[in-house]
């Protein structure tokens, strides 16, 4: 499924505009109680008990190019630096506070992408950013909520990563590309 969804949305072509967030995803009891096998099944604790991570980067209409499942603890960073070199070329991309780093914003420059990300506030160097298009990054937002009406996506169930992982294919391929 994940082939599948990937085929999809490689159909789509080179946006100009990309995203990139990241959203918990709860692990239901059920699914976390054999946690010896953490890594492959992609759960880690947090403040709010257990949870996966999903990173996505879409393009300008909201549609998703990539998905990465990770542990709930993982940074918006780790996941930014593990999806850079799936990015498609693109002009711009968009993103919240959180991906405001100065090895992220080097990193898209080098590759002829424009950051629009908004400074942290306790940032000695303050960038500018293009308020107007920073407008847009609701549709990243309306990706997930579309993603976590389906409520084995909201709430994670599976114990396997891969399982769980073939699930939101399948729900990203169904919402947007078919």
């Amino acid at each position: 499924f994940n082939r599948i969804f990937a085929e999809l949305a490689g159909k789509a072509g080179e946006p100009d505009t990309i995203m990139i967030d990241a959203t918990h995803l709860k692990a239901h009891r059920t699914a976390a109680s054999l946690l010896k096998g953490g890594l492959f099944q992609r759960i880690g604790r947090t403040k709010g008990g257990l949870n996966s991570k999903l990173h996505a980067v879409c393009d300008g209409l909201g549609q998703p190019i990539i998905l990465l499942l990770t542990e709930g603890q993982m940074s918006d960073h780790k996941g930014a630096f593990l999806l850079f070199a799936a990015f498609p070329k693109a002009k711009t991309l968009l993103a919240d506070k959180g991906y405001d780093s100065d090895w992220l914003r080097a990193a898209l420059t080098s590759r002829g992408i424009t950051p629009c990300i908004p400074p942290k506030a306790n940032r000695k160097v303050q960038f500018d950013y293009d308020k107007t298009l920073y407008k847009q990054r609701h549709k990243i937002e309306n990706l997930f909520g579309r993603i976590k009406d389906w409520r084995r996506i909201a709430t994670r169930y599976d114990r396997c990563a891969h399982t769980f992982m073939s699930a939101i294919s399948i729900a990203a391929a169904v919402c947007y590309w078919l």
